[in-house]
C-alpha cells in the first residue's frame, strides 16, 4: 500500500493500519486519500469475513493534520473535509463487519473514523471527542448524524457544543462505542471480541450488517445527501488554526 497505509490479511480479517506513530497519527489530505484508496480495495476480497482499524504506534487518530490548514484557504480546508468524508463512507459501505480498535485518542475526523465502523474497542486509558469547535471548524450533517445515531440528538449536541474529550469509560457508559477493554492489552480483547465471530456464517454476517443499514438508510443517506456548506467559521477559524499551533510548537 503506502507509507501511511497498510493491509494486512491474516486469513479472514483485514488489518488497516495507518499513520506513523508520530502526531497521534493526525492524517493530512493524502493520508485520508491513502486511506479511502486501501478500503475501496479491501471490497474486492471476496473471502473476506471482517475488517480491523487500526492507528500505528499504540494511538488510534487525532483527526486531521492542522498544520497543513496553517496558511491555506477555506476551499482546501473543504477538500479535506470531502476527501476525508469519502474515505468515512467507503468504510461504511463495506460489505463485511469493521472494528476500530481505539487506543490513546480518537478525536475529530478520528472520532468520526471510529464511528463509521460498525464496532468500536477502547481501552481504559483512551479518550475520544469531537473538539472541533473550538478551531471553528463546522461540522457536516454525516458528521452529526454519526453521532445522533448512537447516543440521540440532545447528548450529540452536548459533545459537538462542549467539544469535551470523553474518557473511555463515559463514551461506553453512554452507548457511544461498543467494547471498553479490561485493561491497555488491546491485543488480548481483540481476539477476545473476534474469536466468537470464527463459528458464524460469513453470509450471516454480511447479511446482518445489510439489514441494520437498512433500517438506517433513511436517515445515513439524508445526511449524506444534506448540501454542502462551508467547513469553517471565516470570522475566526484563521487566529483559532493559529493559537493552536503557537500553543503546541511551544511559542507564545
Amino acid at each position: 500500500m503506502t507509507a501511511t497505509v497498510s493491509v494486512d490479511e491474516t486469513g479472514s480479517i483485514a488489518v488497516l493500519s495507518f499513520g506513523s506513530g508520530q502526531r497521534l497519527n493526525a492524517l493530512g489530505l493524502g493520508g485520508w486519500e491513502d486511506l479511502q484508496r486501501a478500503v475501496h480495495g479491501l471490497a474486492s476480497f471476496p473471502s473476506l469475513r471482517a475488517v480491523v482499524v487500526r492507528g500505528r504506534g499504540g494511538v488510534f487518530c487525532a483527526g486531521s493534520d492542522i498544520r497543513e490548514w496553517d496558511g491555506t484557504s477555506d476551499a482546501e480546508v473543504g477538500r479535506t473535509f470531502d476527501v476525508l468524508e469519502a474515505a468515512l463512507q467507503a468504510l461504511e459501505d463495506l460489505p463485511v463487519p469493521t472494528l476500530a480498535v481505539v487506543e490513546g485518542v480518537a478525536a475529530g475526523g478520528g472520532c468520526q473514523l471510529a464511528l463509521a465502523c460498525d464496532l468500536q474497542l477502547l481501552t481504559p486509558t483512551a479518550r475520544i471527542g469531537m473538539p472541533v469547535a473550538r478551531l471553528g471548524l463546522l461540522v457536516p450533517a454525516t458528521f452529526a448524524t454519526r453521532l445522533a445515531l448512537r447516543i440521540g440528538p440532545s447528548r450529540a449536541k452536548d459533545l459537538l457544543y462542549t467539544g469535551r474529550m470523553l474518557t473511555a469509560r463515559e463514551a461506553w457508559d453512554m452507548g457511544l462505542v461498543t467494547t471498553l477493554a479490561p485493561d491497555d492489552d488491546a491485543d488480548a480483547a481483540l481476539a477476545a471480541l473476534l474469536t466468537p465471530w470464527n463459528g458464524v456464517s460469513a453470509a450471516s454476517l454480511r447479511a446482518s450488517k445489510a439489514a441494520v443499514d437498512e433500517g438506517l438508510h433513511l436517515l445515513t443517506e439524508a445526511g449524506r445527501r444534506a448540501p454542502k456548506g462551508p467547513a469553517v467559521d471565516p470570522g475566526e477559524f484563521r487566529s483559532r488554526v493559529t493559537r493552536f499551533l503557537h500553543r503546541h510548537r511551544g511559542t507564545p
